[in-house]
């Protein structure tokens, strides 16, 4: 069983900080890397696999440092999310290749073995260059597998993967990190690592944000602020109505939308009260739209939380 610490890492190309000052432990088991898009997951991955040096702090694999330490290499596969490969090879060359870069004893048999754990075994003749992008993931997947390493780690692996080798690949990940080793793949979509992480680590804009089980992580998500533009038959009576109550933080007339903009501190308590004192004042509902649910809004209110 193999532990990976990132212990105060920060990583910066230039004037532009990518990963700012995170600390965090990767244990055996299934770990989500979750967030938006620039977040700097790639980069903290990166650094994991040993493809990129901390530009301050450290990256470990079980109190050794990763960076320039081979014997780290043998221990650790990496799914990359962009595509650096050899097209003009058959799928079975590909892996073999990787498999004799790390000098196993027998690198056909451990090929054989890495394609048939990815379900791939009906395509390895056929060139790269001929794959869809889901087949390109799962090759990508079993050349990280050939030398049977400890940790694993994929950049956005179910990118382009149609929904049976989604499912399939969630298996065998969700098998592996049962088997005790060290998994942890990255995605910007909450319900993607619900499904398979039994521990999530958030960051956004390169710091970390939160830490924890899904529960956790859902309900800071759900419990933070809100913001609605509800548009009615009567906006000034509605608001009114609602902001005697506590489940509203404050309400903004919007003249120009001609609707109101409404902060709700308490999710559940708010969607319960809103269509209950419209029928109570007999005021007609006409649009009620979360006005910042994009992902780049949640995880920026979880790293101010």
């Amino acid at each position: 069983m193999s532990t990976l610490t990132i212990d105060h890492t920060s990583r910066w190309f230039g004037n532009v900080v990518a990963v700012n000052d995170i600390t965090m432990e990767i244990a055996p088991g299934v770990t989500g890397l979750l967030g938006p898009n620039g977040a700097g997951k790639s980069t903290l991955i990166h650094m994991m696999g040993g493809f990129l040096a901390p530009s301050t702090g450290s990256v470990t694999l079980d109190g050794t440092p990763i960076w320039r330490n081979e014997k780290a290499y043998h221990e650790i596969g990496l799914v990359p999310e962009r595509e650096g490969m050899y097209d003009f090879l058959k799928g079975h060359e590909f892996v073999l290749a990787n498999a004799e870069l790390h000098g196993l004893p027998d690198p056909g048999a451990a090929a054989q073995r890495a394609l048939a754990t990815v379900d791939m075994e009906y395509a390895q003749d056929r060139r790269i260059s001929t794959y869809s992008k889901g087949m390109r993931q799962r090759v990508k997947m079993a050349s990280a597998l050939v030398h049977d390493p400890s940790v694993l780690l994929l950049d956005e692996p179910f990118n382009g993967m149609d929904p049976r080798q989604r499912m399939h690949l969630m298996e065998l990940l969700r098998k592996m990190g049962d088997d005790g080793r060290t998994v942890l793949f990255s995605s910007h979509i909450l319900e993607e690592v619900e499904q398979l992480a039994s521990h999530i680590e958030v960051i956004v804009a390169g710091r970390h944000a939160a830490s924890g089980n899904f529960r956790k992580i859902r309900r800071l998500m759900t419990d933070r602020p809100h913001r609605y533009l509800v548009r009615s038959s009567d906006d000034r009576a509605l608001a009114a109505a609602l902001i005697a109550d506590p489940s509203t933080a404050g309400i903004e007339v919007d003249l120009g939308e001609h609707a109101l903009r409404i902060q709700a501190v308490d999710f559940t308590r708010f969607t319960e009260l809103l269509p209950r004192v419209a029928r109570a004042q007999g005021i007609r509902l006409h649009t009620v739209s979360p006005s910042d649910e994009s992902l780049e809004s949640v995880f920026s209110y979880l790293v101010a939380a």
